[in-house]
C-alpha cells in the first residue's frame, strides 16, 4: 500500500474509487465502504482512502485521543485491501475550503471515477458539504457517488465517537463488537524498572504515543502479538502505586509462556476484558499474590473467550 501525507506528492494515473472520511478505528460501519472499494477493484479501479491527519477539534487546541495512531491506521487500511492511503494535513485553510473547491482539488490530483461515503460524512467550510453535495457534483467532476446509510447496533448508530466513549469507560465488550476486532495498541518495548523480574513476573513496558486513547487504569486480559505470533497475557495501565509515588505512567504486559528478549521490538496489545482496578498493596509479596491470582483468572477468561470464538 502506498501512503501519502501531501496531496501534491500524489502520483496516480490509474482510475480510482475513493472513500472519504476520518476513519478513526475503521469500525464495522467503515468496513461497508472498504468492501465497496474492493468491489471496485474487480472492475479495474484503484482503491484509495482519503482521510485526515488530526480530528477537526484539534485545530482549536482541544486535547484529542485517537483509536488508531498513524502506524496502526496504515496497518488497518492495508489489511482492508486499500491500495493507496492519503492522509491530508487538516489545516485551517482546508477547513475553510468550500465543498466544491475541495472536490475540484481532489479531481485535479486523482483520476476519480467513484466516490464512496456514508450519509454522515461532512466536509468543507462550516461542514456544509455532505453526501448530497457528492451526488450533486457527479456529472461536473465525472464520478459516480455511492452512498451508504449508517448502520446501527442496539438501536444506535455505530460511530468512532461511540467507540471512544466505550473505551474510556472500559466497556471493551461494546468497543470490540462495534470495531469488529479487539481494541489494540501498538508500541515499542522499552526498558522499565525491571521490578517484575524480581517477583518472577517479567513484563514488557510499552512506549505509547500520547495521542493514543487508552482504557481506564487497571488490569486487563490481553492478547499480545510478537513477531506475528499471538500469546495470552495480562496488561496493566497506570502508575504502579505499590512500587512508589513517583512512578511514571506506563502500559506493561506479562506475556504467558514467553521468555524472549524483545526490547526495541514493536508489539501489539489487544484488550479483551477488564480484570480489576489499579490498587496499592501493602507489600511486594501481596502484589505478587494478586498477580498470581490475576494470571490464573486471566487464563480462565482466555479459555472461555477462545471457546466462544471457535
Amino acid at each position: 500500500m502506498k501512503f501519502y501525507e501531501d496531496l501534491n506528492d500524489v502520483e496516480i494515473t490509474k482510475p480510482c474509487a475513493i472513500s472519504l472520511g476520518k476513519f478513526d478505528g475503521l469500525h464495522i460501519g467503515h468496513k461497508l465502504l472498504m468492501n465497496e472499494l474492493n468491489k471496485a477493484k474487480e472492475s479495474g479501479l484503484l482503491a484509495v482512502a482519503v482521510t485526515f491527519s488530526i480530528p477537526p477539534n484539534a485545530l482549536d487546541g482541544e486535547d484529542f485521543r485517537v483509536l488508531t495512531t498513524k502506524p496502526e491506521k496504515l496497518w488497518i487500511f492495508e489489511q482492508a485491501g486499500v491500495d493507496v492511503l492519503i492522509e491530508l494535513p487538516f489545516t485551517k485553510e482546508l477547513r475553510a475550503m468550500e465543498p466544491e473547491a475541495f472536490l475540484s482539488m481532489l479531481a485535479e490530483k486523482i483520476p476519480v471515477k467513484k466516490i464512496v461515503a456514508g450519509t454522515d460524512f461532512r466536509f468543507g467550510k462550516n461542514r456544509s458539504g455532505d453526501y448530497r453535495t457528492l451526488l450533486e457534483n457527479e456529472s461536473r467532476f465525472g464520478y459516480e457517488a455511492v452512498i451508504f446509510e449508517k448502520i446501527q447496533d442496539d438501536g444506535a448508530d455505530i460511530s468512532s465517537t461511540r467507540i471512544r466513549e466505550a473505551v474510556k469507560e472500559g466497556n471493551l465488550a461494546e468497543a470490540n463488537r462495534l470495531l469488529g476486532y479487539d481494541y489494540f495498541l501498538s508500541g515499542k518495548v522499552v526498558v522499565g524498572n525491571q521490578l517484575g523480574r524480581t517477583i518472577q513476573v517479567p513484563t514488557a513496558n510499552l512506549l505509547v504515543p500520547k495521542e493514543k486513547l487508552l482504557p481506564p487504569n487497571g488490569g486487563y486480559v490481553t492478547h499480545l502479538t510478537v513477531d506475528g505470533k499471538v500469546y495470552g497475557g495480562i496488561s496493566n495501565i497506570g502508575y504502579k502505586p505499590t512500587v512508589g509515588e513517583n512512578e511514571p505512567f506506563s502500559v506493561e504486559t506479562h506475556i504467558f509462556d514467553f521468555n524472549e528478549d524483545i526490547y526495541g521490538k514493536q508489539i501489539w496489545v489487544s484488550f479483551l476484558e477488564y480484570l480489576r482496578p489499579e490498587k496499592k498493596y501493602d507489600s511486594l509479596d501481596a502484589l505478587k499474590k494478586q498477580i498470581d491470582l490475576d494470571i490464573k483468572t486471566s487464563k480462565e477468561i482466555l479459555a472461555r473467550i477462545e471457546k466462544q470464538r471457535i
